[in-house]
């Protein structure tokens, strides 16, 4: 069971990771299409839309990283024994 569990551990985080990388990516390039046709502006929107994405892609996979980093630095703090027997 404890298998099943580092297996979906692992899951959530490829897919969180996936996601992080390539939505900021995905939603500024769509956004900045949905602006150039509204306001019928040039393809300099577009290319302000995938500079935006790669930079909110980048600062996403540094903020994943980092994170996983530190998950895989902090060892598990278990607790102290629990003694009823200390006197003194």
């Amino acid at each position: 069971m404890k298998d099943l569990y580092d297996i979906t551990r692992h899951l959530v985080w490829l897919t969180q990771f996936g996601l992080s990388i390539c939505l900021p990516l995905i939603l500024c390039v769509a956004a900045s299409g949905w602006v150039q046709k509204t306001f019928s502006l040039g393809g300099w929107v577009v290319a302000a839309g995938v500079i935006l994405g790669i930079l909110g892609a980048v600062g996403s996979l540094r903020y994943s990283l980092k994170a996983m980093e530190r998950q895989g630095r902090e060892p598990k703090k278990e607790p102290p024994p629990v003694s009823f027997n200390r006197h003194g």
